[in-house]
């Protein structure tokens, strides 16, 4: 009688990986979610010398771009994305510090709330993570958010983008309270507001004098890489 064994793929070991297969094994691991992972990949390159920045961009931002796409595109959902987010926020637990100390810019700076009478908050949560991801500072107001702790937010961290999310009809107008309020205070030019949720649409956008609607969190993101670049180019 024969025995069968069956044969196992090895653990990889990250650390005897060269830089590019690490790089692109934590692409992989950050798919996948694996936050333990993350974290030591992203200690072994700073061990490596590589600065927090070309870590951040090379192993981490790049990644999130993946898992940006494969979302839009409905290959990966909700569930799987938190999951990446989680995995992404190990590596920024130990990148932020070290970001802060060499005075690294952030792509851009994003406040963030569900406006009032709303207590919805996954995609929300799912936008402000995948933000981060992409390289923003982003700043969470919550839910049932009031036009006066929007207005406080900004004045304090002068964003360059304004999001607010509704999920349900009754308080989707509530967003054009906040706009209005931006443009009696003079605040309204100097701001992208962007607007998400699911009864949302682009007339709706329109009527309300928002920038931009996004669809979904993947499509934020690129949009909001876009509409920020534009800005900085044409402020220079």
């Amino acid at each position: 009688m024969t025995q069968e064994v069956n044969e196992t793929e090895e653990d990889i070991i990250l650390a005897e990986l060269a830089d590019d297969e690490l790089v692109e094994q934590m692409h992989d691991d950050l798919y996948d979610g694996l936050a333990d992972e993350i974290a030591e990949g992203t200690q072994i390159l700073l061990d490596r010398d590589w600065g927090p920045d070309k870590v951040l961009e090379k192993a981490l931002v790049s990644g999130m771009n993946i898992v940006g796409v494969d979302f839009r595109d409905g290959i990966l959902f909700i569930p799987e994305v938190l999951q990446t987010a989680n995995a992404m926020k190990a590596g920024m637990a130990i990148l932020s510090p070290l970001l802060a100390e060499i005075g690294a810019e952030p792509v851009g700076k994003m406040v963030i709330g569900t406006v009032k009478g709303d207590i919805h908050d996954i995609g929300k949560n799912l936008a402000g993570m995948m933000m981060e991801g992409a390289g923003f500072e982003v700043i969470d107001l919550g839910v049932n958010t009031l036009v006066e702790d929007y207005i406080t937010a900004l004045n304090e961290h002068k964003p360059d983008i304004l999001g607010m999310s509704a999920l349900l009809t009754t308080t989707m107008p509530y967003m054009k309270v906040v706009i209005d309020e931006l443009k009696s205070q003079g605040m309204r030019d100097d701001l992208i507001v962007m607007v998400g949720g699911a009864p949302l649409n682009e007339e709706f956008r329109k009527a309300i004098g928002a920038d931009t609607y996004c669809r979904d969190a993947a499509t934020a993101v690129e949009v909001a890489k876009k509409m920020v670049g534009e800005r900085r180019a044409i402020a220079t």
